[in-house]
């Protein structure tokens, strides 16, 4: 990397959404008016930031990838703070098909949507909780590739929620490049208190990475409960910024010389006869 005092912000937004989307966006504009990000930060919504309860209808508001109201408000957020902004996830339509895909947009600070990536790990799991069952197959068809962007020159990993739990996939996107992780969730209460901080903080250190995680927090009604504790982790696995139980964000600087001076002094380098491959 030819410029290597490249240092900004990554910023972690974290709320307790409904299933009024209107209320949610308003919710995300109070607190980015509260604590704003400066222009050229990165910023992180959580998973189902528009909509999230448990009797959900995500069909109902879904939107072609590309286009529709809340993508166009997105795209105005991201413009009128100059940041780039990523959708932690919005229900995208898929043709000819009844079910949605969990997608990651991503906004630069002229708008444009620059990149998206559908949810690849769909959360099918059993919990002794209230709710007991979650079936995200019922509404969400999984997506098929991995994907990252660059932000300043350096390279970004998408990723949502339940993809934390699987390695490779981080191990692939720092074969691309990446340095930094990006983790939209809505971890429940149970499993997030068990596994949420230890998984983040593996992911930054396996990969030598920083990893932001932008989480829904608190009760959703219907039983439902997350986790929250949103944060910023380095690439040591130190903790920068972290926001707890409450609504809010936080911010971490990211500094590319920390990621070039740590895989130096530590190389992982994959062994010469593991050939791993992204592969459908």
């Amino acid at each position: 990397m030819a410029d290597t005092q490249l240092s900004w912000r990554l910023g972690a937004l974290q709320m307790c959404s409904g299933t009024d989307v209107e209320e949610n966006q308003y919710q995300v504009e109070q607190i980015l008016k509260d604590l704003p990000p400066h222009p050229g930060d990165l910023v992180l919504l959580p998973e189902n930031f528009a909509q999230f309860g448990i009797t959900d209808n995500y069909r109902a508001v879904a939107e072609q990838p590309g286009d529709g109201p809340i993508q166009n408000w997105l795209s105005c957020l991201a413009k009128n703070y100059q940041i780039t902004l990523i959708a932690g996830s919005l229900p995208t339509r898929v043709t000819g098909k009844k079910r949605c895909r969990n997608t990651s947009l991503v906004f630069d600070p002229d708008g444009r949507c620059i990149s998206h990536y559908h949810k690849l790990h769909l959360f099918d799991v059993d919990i002794a909780d209230s709710v007991g069952q979650y079936r995200e197959s019922d509404q969400f068809i999984s997506g098929e590739q991995p994907k990252w962007f660059k932000h300043q020159q350096v390279g970004v990993g998408l990723s949502i929620c339940f993809d934390l739990r699987f390695s490779y996939l981080y191990h692939w996107l720092r074969q691309q490049g990446c340095m930094v992780l990006l983790v939209p969730a809505a971890f429940t209460e149970q499993t997030g208190r068990a596994h949420w901080m230890t998984l983040l903080k593996a992911r930054a250190i396996e990969q030598q990475c920083y990893v932001v995680a932008a989480a829904q927090v608190g009760d959703h009604g219907g039983g439902r409960q997350t986790w929250g504790h949103s944060c910023i982790i380095d690439p040591w696995g130190h903790v920068m910024a972290e926001l707890g139980k409450q609504i809010g964000i936080c911010y971490g600087k990211f500094e590319v010389n920390s990621v070039l001076a740590l895989r130096k002094r530590m190389l992982l380098q994959p062994h010469p006869h593991l050939d791993i491959r992204w592969s459908k």
